[in-house]
Parts: C-alpha cells; structure tokens; sequence
C-alpha cells in the first residue's frame, strides 16, 4: 500500500469535507456512523472477494 497516496486521500477528503461544511452543503457521503462504517463493509467485502479469488465476470455472462 502506498501510504503517501493514503495520506494524500486524506489530506483531501478533509479539505473537500471542510469546504462542503463551510458552503454548508450536504456531503454526498452518508453522514451518521452506521453509513461509513456500511461503506467500510463494502470496501472490506470486496478486498475479501478479491483475496479468495472468487467472482462471475458479469459481462462475459450477459455480453454478446
């Protein structure tokens, strides 16, 4: 994992967040825990999926 790049996500995901609380607009993030912590499954489910090596290539199925 690239930690520069890390910290670089997060270096600009607080500006982008401070600037939407500033112009006092929504996020278009969910903005309670139980949503983050839902995207956080999402982002884990995934790597899992990845790790195993299991999946359908959805495309192959439904493509011409």
């Amino acid at each position: 994992m690239n930690v520069l790049l890390t910290v670089l996500a997060l270096v600009t995901g607080l500006f982008t967040g401070a600037l939407f609380g500033f112009l006092d607009v929504p996020i278009p993030a969910p903005p309670e825990l139980p949503g983050v912590v839902g995207i956080v499954g999402i982002f884990v489910g995934y790597r899992l999926v990845d790790h195993l090596d299991v999946g359908v290539d959805v495309l192959g199925v439904v493509g011409p």
